[in-house]
């Protein structure tokens, strides 16, 4: 049997953006240039036009967006989206014959050969397209009288050239000559905060002015101006909720609790309420809605932690045992990370045959607390948790919320991140706080931002947290928590830290472990919210460059250079649109001065490599001139381990 295609000549592949074949969206945020492309070509040498065609869910009308060639059969069009919610896009192509005719009419002109007979076809070509075109009719058949005129050949040639005759022509294409790719994908649009933001995460249980008295949201609201002022717009709170009162634990992580000790804020819990309670030293409902609207005069949003664990005098275990896993002695499963073990904390056993109410309950929690004003949720261990769960509460949730954003906590096996992010979290935690030298932070940005997990794994970059010291900060003191911050806000343009503890510069390990002595996860703590710090200076610093240079508040743009020293590492971003080009150059060695030369993509960064151009560094004010691709830098890290550089060309 002969295909019925046998007419279509033009090969379409390889369409991005797509995440595994179509079964999940790809991301993008309002006002990102989204570039839809694919491999598109025919067989001979005959011209090819093709389109993307896209429309959001809610609409019936496709949008065409003329697609162009870019080199060696890529083909792509650039899209736009200035409305949240999903869009679907999919693409067709031809072979363009005007094209191909009006090609050959010019060379063959331009040789001095008679083009009668090439004039003859071209009239065929446009009476026939408006045999097929009726809104173009009369247009084409104006243009086809042109050609039959007694005019010059350099008459006819000069208007079958003509950027109006192309305009009509480029609609002309037979239907049973159309390869339309067989698939549709979908791209979901959200709010630019999924693709830039700057997370400060704080205990609200210590933010009190005196010594030895639990903070509250009230001690909370005096403090904004500050993280205002230090240019972070999320201000994160682990869970508050009543803390278990059952097997609660004590100072360090211990098993015994004193009479005085708070307990861990993720032991969510106890004879008060459960997740959609408030822990009563906080303050009431009311005084957290009253701190949701206060944050926002300072354009400052709450991220909420959601925990979906028990402690053991949570009312859930009373009310829903089934909801729980039940051992041989008659005991509830508590948490295990083994060695480490969790007393305190009860997993839901997303098993259970009662898992529809399960679910429903626990996507009334998200509902409950977005009706309190919260927009943002930190998602804690979301990797132990069922996969089909997130993917239908977060899609529901952002059915009735597109503004509501999740950004997943989890520190585990690359493919259960990434199917996390597959799954609709908007933002994740990633490998960047384990990843010191040069070699590890270039593959890993090219794992981010140049594989298929540029479209749906979006990373927000924590140099430390409550639970992670990572040994770089212990060892390399002040020096190396300024480097890992510039590293965190520039390499990516989402960021976070778990803030006093980092201001503070606190780094002395609990033992061998990666984490915290006398951690704040276990105790209240009385922070000076007013000493200077030189991190302190160099994140508001940070921040506010961010906030002015809108090459930083992209992930995707980064071009690295190379560098002839490689505890030097280089990379610039630029935005197209409004002409930003920032370069940073960082030293990897928190103890020694680090030289070298590096070797700037100028093409790429949309740099004139045949005038000087001036570097200004915004950390410093320094400025400097350069000429061309290679040029020198030295960084003391005891004075500023990188230059964080504008150019000013």
């Amino acid at each position: 049997m002969i295909s019925s295609g046998g007419k279509q000549r033009v090969i379409i592949t390889d369409v991005n953006p797509r995440v595994e074949d179509g079964l999940f969206p790809a991301k993008a945020v309002l006002g990102e240039r989204l570039k839809i492309s694919a491999s598109i070509f025919g067989d001979g040498h005959d011209e090819v036009a093709a389109n993307a065609y896209i429309k959001h869910e809610s609409e019936t009308e496709w949008a065409e967006l003329p697609m162009q060639f870019v080199i060696n059969d890529y083909w792509e069009a650039t899209f736009q989206a200035e409305k949240l919610g999903f869009f679907e896009f999919r693409i067709e192509a031809w072979e363009d014959h005007y094209t191909t005719w009006k090609k050959g009419l010019k060379k063959k002109f331009e040789a001095g050969q008679d083009v009668a007979v090439e004039i003859q076809i071209g009239i065929e070509l446009l009476e026939d397209a408006a045999a097929i075109s009726p809104k173009d009719k009369e247009a084409l058949l104006d243009v086809t009288s042109a050609f039959k005129k007694d005019v010059t050949p350099l008459q006819t040639v000069t208007l079958a050239l003509s950027d109006q005759v192309a305009a009509l022509m480029y609609a002309y294409r037979h239907p049973d000559m159309i390869t339309v790719y067989p698939a549709t994908y979908r791209i979901e649009i959200e709010r630019k905060k999924a693709a830039y933001s700057t997370w400060y995460e704080l205990f609200p249980r210590s933010t009190s002015e005196q010594e030895g008295r639990h903070g509250t949201f009230k001690d909370v609201t005096r403090l904004l101006p500050r993280v205002a002022h230090m240019g972070f717009d999320v201000l994160y709170f682990p869970p508050i909720h009543p803390i278990g009162e059952k097997n609660r634990k004590g100072k360090n992580n211990s098993l015994t609790a004193g009479p005085d000790d708070p307990g861990s804020p993720w032991a969510i819990g106890n004879r008060l309420g459960g997740h959609k309670a408030i822990h009563p030293e906080l303050g009431t409902l009311d005084d957290f809605k009253a701190l949701v609207a206060e944050v926002k005069k300072y354009n400052i949003e709450i991220a909420m932690d959601i925990a979906y664990q028990c402690a053991p005098d949570h009312p859930y275990v009373k009310e829903h045992p089934q909801w729980f896993k039940w051992r041989p002695d008659g005991t509830v499963q508590y948490a295990e990370n083994p060695p480490k073990k969790y007393e305190d904390i009860l997993p839901f056993n997303f098993e259970t045959d009662d898992w529809e109410n399960l679910w429903q309950e626990l996507k009334s929690v998200i509902e409950y607390w977005i009706a309190a004003g919260i927009t943002i949720f930190r998602i804690d261990n979301p990797h132990t948790k069922a996969f089909a769960f997130w993917q239908w509460m977060i899609g529901e949730v952002r059915q009735n919320h597109p503004e509501v954003l999740f950004l997943a906590e989890a520190f585990t096996r690359p493919r259960v991140m990434e199917r996390l992010g597959k799954a609709g979290f908007n933002q994740s935690y990633t490998y960047f706080t384990w990843r010191n030298t040069k070699y590890e932070l270039q593959e890993y940005m090219h794992e981010l931002t140049r594989t298929e997990m540029r479209w749906y794994y979006r990373p927000n970059f924590w140099p430390n947290t409550p639970d992670i010291l990572p040994p770089i900060l212990t060892y390399g003191g002040e020096n190396a928590h300024i480097m890992r911050l510039i590293l965190a806000a520039t390499l990516s343009s989402n960021y976070g830290l778990y803030g006093p503890v980092y201001e503070l510069g606190l780094n002395t390990p609990h033992g061998k472990k990666e984490e915290y002595v006398d951690n704040e996860k276990y105790e209240i703590k009385h922070w000076d919210w007013h000493k200077y710090t030189r991190t302190a200076e160099v994140m508001t610093r940070l921040n506010r460059i961010r906030k002015q240079n809108p090459a930083l508040q992209s992930t995707w743009n980064i071009e690295f250079a190379d560098t002839t020293n490689y505890q030097l590492i280089c990379y610039g971003k630029r935005d197209e649109e409004r002409g930003n080009t920032m370069i940073m150059a960082v030293n990897l060695d928190v103890f020694n001065t680090q030289g070298g030369h590096v070797n700037l993509p100028l093409d790429k960064l949309g740099i004139d490599p045949d005038r000087p151009y001036q570097v200004h560094d915004l950390l410093s004010g320094d400025r400097y001139t350069w000429q061309g691709a290679w040029n020198f830098v030295q960084l003391n890290p005891y004075q500023m381990p990188a230059h964080v550089f504008r150019v000013e060309q």
